[in-house]
């Protein structure tokens, strides 16, 4: 009998090494937490991931966080508890919320981000791509392209723009700051002319360019390298990103180090992979500018020309934030 049990508990033991190794392979694994455009179906990670395994023999766990600010949400809610080693995806407009958790990482590849798109100066969070919030235009509309964003106040696009909600997305936060930098504290005055001209105000970004691309308005908040896309993979230039003269609000990506991180080594060499192999395919999957002046992108970005002036958010105080949605609500309200 004891044999029986013996045998028995050797053969489970047997059984239970592969499981064994699996969970020893996770852990030591480099566990990046990334938000869903990397780490979707679309996402650039698929074919990213096991590039960087074979490049450098690093295994990478793989957690996709939701939005950026959800991904940030379960790094503030796990603490010190956080298997987390990276994190990819934050904003400079949350850049505040993340720098608590991060550990700075001066990457020798930083000398090809120009100056101007290194939102943090004690490098915490590392960019690795950014875009321009625009309004891109249906060119087989018959309507004429307003040329600034003044412009768009006018009578003749009146139920025309879609426009997306600043208190549920980020692009909609984006033109709110947008006109914040270019008005100052006259920026509700562009929103009071807009009001007629807004078709409707949608929650999302997906939600504002599917109503778009399916001849509900011809004007949408995007990006202007949402083109691309349509270059890409439907072979057309229907879709046009509108460049003002006056400058356009920039959202820069960034990626970070978890403080206290066991995986620094590891962690340093994805940053740096990152700002490297990963930016042409990072760049094209997410229709963003890659922010490393040494990339050579494909035919189909000229199709995203770049504003001469970029805005940042990063540049507005914290207190005024708030204050800046608060009464953007009460205004649009009424």
């Amino acid at each position: 009998m004891k044999r029986r049990i013996a045998l028995a508990a050797l053969i489970a033991a047997i059984a239970a090494l592969p499981a064994m190794a699996q969970a020893a392979a996770e852990e030591d694994a480099l566990t990046v937490y990334a938000y869903d455009s990397f780490s979707g179906e679309w996402g650039p990670a698929g074919d990213l991931i096991p590039l960087f395994e074979e490049k450098t023999g690093i295994k990478v766990n793989l957690v996709g966080g939701g939005d950026a600010v959800e991904m940030l949400s379960r790094i503030e809610l796990e603490g010190d508890r956080t298997e987390a080693d990276v994190i990819l995806g934050i904003s400079d407009d949350f850049a505040y919320r993340a720098y608590p958790y991060l550990e700075a990482y001066d990457s020798p590849y930083l000398d090809d981000v120009p100056d101007e798109l290194e939102f943090d100066p004690e490098h915490r969070l590392i960019p690795f791509d950014y875009g321009a919030f625009a309004f891109v235009y249906d060119s087989e509309s018959g309507i004429r392209k307003p040329d600034s964003l003044e412009d768009l106040t006018s009578p003749e696009y009146e139920g025309k723009a879609i426009l997306i909600d600043p208190r549920t997305s980020s692009v909609g936060l984006g033109l709110l700051f947008w006109t914040y930098n270019l008005y100052g504290e006259d920026f509700l005055s562009w929103w009071l002319g807009m009001k007629e001209n807004a078709l409707t105000i949608t929650d999302g970004w997906s939600s504002a360019y599917g109503l778009f691309t399916e001849g509900e308005a011809p004007i949408v908040l995007s990006y202007t390298t949402s083109p691309v896309y349509h270059v890409m993979n439907e072979d057309t230039t229907r879709y046009q990103a509108i460049i003002f003269p006056e400058g356009h609000e920039a959202t820069i990506e960034g990626m970070g180090i978890i403080k206290g991180t066991d995986k620094r080594a590891e962690a340093e060499a994805f940053i740096d992979f990152m700002l490297t192999d990963g930016q042409l395919e990072t760049a094209i999957a997410n229709s963003m500018y890659p922010v490393s002046s040494a990339v050579q992108l494909p035919e189909a970005f000229e199709y995203a020309p770049k504003p001469g002036i970029l805005y940042q958010s990063s540049g507005i105080a914290l207190g005024d934030r708030e204050r800046i949605i608060d009464e953007w609500t009460e205004e649009m309200s009424r």
